[in-house]
């Protein structure tokens, strides 16, 4: 029933307590403080010399720290009007009981402005800069105001000394706001919503308050001592609210048997009043320091759990549900964790995983370069990428991308072990192939006559000048063939282009029949122009399959009108020559070429060996061929 902001949550709230909860608030406030009022003062009326503890103005704090900022005039004006009844009871003057209640509203105030500077701002007796503030602001500050102002009117009214009423009002108001205060704010803060097995955890509080009866009820056992470690095992066991409340009443319990002469403090009144008070007070607000230091303590072990719990929940968040396999090994690859995809990507359970050791999964022609990772690891390096295969449960195997990371031990700081995250990448390595096939389509297009298959005059080119660097190293002879189809344009316009299509399609499966050797090449060269590349060939050979290829074209008899033999035929020149310095490429198609010439001038169908051209200085045409008529 506190001012807090915070909703109540865990629980059903009533229509009329949403509607009439301030109303209801200040209700509990105008009772509670009324009733210790009333307490208070009959203790003190009954035996004044024990100087009862002013916790009245510790539950106002606790209700103000609690409560908005904008609500605290109502508070105030609640708790003023409750702190009246004192007047009522002692029948004290209205000058008298104004001045009193305004003091106990100044002090209150003063602690709450210093200690809640902003409306949002709860207190947290749990924190040890809160724990110092509070004592600096409302245990000194409020009383020390307060007290000062007390005594300098008590000065002017009856002139006694200013210490002995200074100290008397921050002794009674000051230990009554260390003790009341936080442990009122821990009641109304929680508001004892927290669930709590009764059945199980009732014997606690019980046992608290029987021991404190009995320690408080005789002065002959030493059972005081006791109620320290009750309250600790009730904070632990039912939480800082009902370990608050329980305080609470064990300091109830302890000031009225002291009040009625019993227990260990009060035979220390017979010597000195004060000094049994004194006791008293001391032995409570310890009590509810002791609770508060410990809170302190299990404060933070909650908090460093929670972030415990956070990290492992979103350590198993992300690897419970990450597509990538996450392994712990050591340096020897033993494994100590693999994460639950082991199932998902290759069928093994992770403990199954766990048990096979070392580089047992891993292709063996892959082996060699995941063993040299894991060498380079061990050496020093601190990460390392590897693309291998790996056996799935099923005997198949997989493409993954393994990224090893060097880990650290956090304390000495060397190297403990090794971090694997396991990618699969068998449907990248499928893309890779599919890419790389179609690449070598289009290599294969780019470098292919799309009508007859054979090579084209760029991959002709290509060639020609690769074996020629290789003749030039080797000094081996390059051979060349030119072919021209005879009186092909007269084939086209009797037949058509698309019979004329089919022409060149037959010669150049007759090329390809004679031409055998891997490292020969037939080329389209152009139109009805094709060339035949021979490394290492004498112009012997050269001039013999020249004739084969000749001899398969009229094997074919594709008949042609417009040709004196009635068939298809072809003129073939001839070229050789040994790659050197001085010489060029070009100029064995130079001499092919004037081969050509020479067979076509001579009558068609047959083949020209084209000699050594003479040059007349460097930079100048080729001037004559020589011709054999074969």
């Amino acid at each position: 029933m506190s001012g807090s902001a915070v909703p109540i949550t865990g629980r059903r709230q009533f229509p009329w307590l949403r509607k009439h909860g301030l109303t209801v608030r200040l209700g509990a406030c105008f009772l509670l403080i009324t009733f210790v009022t009333v307490v208070v003062e009959s203790a003190e009326n009954w035996k004044p010399e024990n100087n009862p503890v002013w916790v009245v103005n510790g539950i106002l704090l606790a209700y103000l720290l609690l409560a908005p900022r904008w609500r605290w005039p109502a508070y105030l004006l609640t708790g003023f009007l409750a702190l009246s009844i004192r007047s009522v009871l002692i029948h004290e003057r209205w000058n008298e009981l104004l001045f009193y209640n305004v003091l106990n509203i100044v002090e209150v105030t003063t602690g709450a402005l210093l200690l809640r500077q902003r409306s949002t701002m709860l207190p947290r007796f749990t924190e040890r800069g809160y724990l110092i503030r509070f004592f600096g602001f409302a245990v000194l500050a409020g009383p020390a105001l307060a007290g000062g102002i007390h005594a300098l009117a008590f000065h002017f009214w009856e002139h006694p000394a200013l210490q002995h009423p200074f100290l008397s009002w921050m002794a009674a108001d000051g230990l009554g706001i260390a003790i009341a205060t936080p442990a009122f704010a821990a009641v109304l803060k929680t508001r004892l919503r927290n669930t709590v097995d009764w059945r199980r955890n009732w014997f606690y509080p019980a046992f608290l308050l029987g021991v404190t009866f009995a320690a408080f009820a005789q002065n002959r056992a030493p059972l005081v001592y006791f109620i320290y470690p009750l309250l600790v095992l009730v904070l632990v066991r039912l939480g800082l609210g009902y370990a608050s409340l329980f305080a609470i009443l064990v300091a109830a319990i302890a000031q009225w048997l002291t009040i009625c002469g019993y227990g260990p403090f009060a035979a220390e009144g017979f010597i000195s009043p004060i000094l049994s008070s004194l006791h008293l007070q001391a032995a409570v607000a310890s009590a509810i320091m002791l609770i508060y230091g410990i809170s302190v303590v299990l404060e933070r072990q909650k908090a460093t759990e929670r972030r415990l719990q956070e990290t492992v929940s979103l350590h198993k968040l992300v690897t419970e549900n990450s597509r990538d396999l996450i392994i712990l090994a050591d340096f020897n690859g033993n494994r100590s964790y693999v994460s639950s995809a082991s199932e998902s990507m290759g069928g093994w359970k992770p403990e199954e995983a766990s048990a096979l050791a070392g580089l047992q999964l891993v292709h063996p022609e892959d082996q060699p370069k995941a063993e040299a990772a894991m060498r380079a690891l061990r050496s020093g390096s601190e990460g390392a990428m590897v693309e291998c295969r790996v056996r799935k449960r099923n005997g198949e195997y997989l493409w993954v991308e393994a990224a090893l990371r060097v880990v650290h031990d956090p304390g000495a700081g060397v190297p403990s072990g090794i971090l694997n995250i396991v990618r699969d990448i068998s449907e990248r390595k499928r893309s890779e192939q599919q890419l790389q096939d179609a690449y070598r389509a289009v290599e294969a297009l780019a470098l292919t006559d799309g009508l007859t298959g054979l090579a084209n005059r760029r991959r002709f080119d290509q060639y020609l000048a690769t074996e020629w660097r290789r003749g030039m190293r080797a000094r081996q002879p390059l051979s060349l063939l030119m072919l021209d189809v005879d009186l092909f344009k007269a084939y086209n316009d009797s037949y058509g282009h698309q019979r004329g299509d089919s022409c060149l399609k037959q010669i150049a499966e007759s090329c390809m029949d004679v031409v055998s050797r891997p490292g020969d090449l037939v080329a389209r060269f152009g139109g009805e122009e094709f060339v035949v590349t021979m490394p290492n060939t004498e112009s012997e050979g050269a001039m013999q399959v020249a004739e084969e290829i000749c001899e398969a074209l009229r094997s074919r008899r594709l008949p042609h009108n417009g040709s004196p033999l009635g068939i298809v035929t072809t003129s073939i020149g001839c070229a050789t020559l040994v790659p050197a310095f001085g010489k060029h490429a070009p100029d064995l198609i130079a001499i092919a070429d004037y081969a050509l010439y020479a067979a076509k001038h001579n009558g068609r169908n047959q083949v020209c060996l084209g000699d050594v051209p003479e040059r007349r200085e460097e930079g100048t045409q080729l001037q004559t061929v020589a011709v054999t008529t074969a």
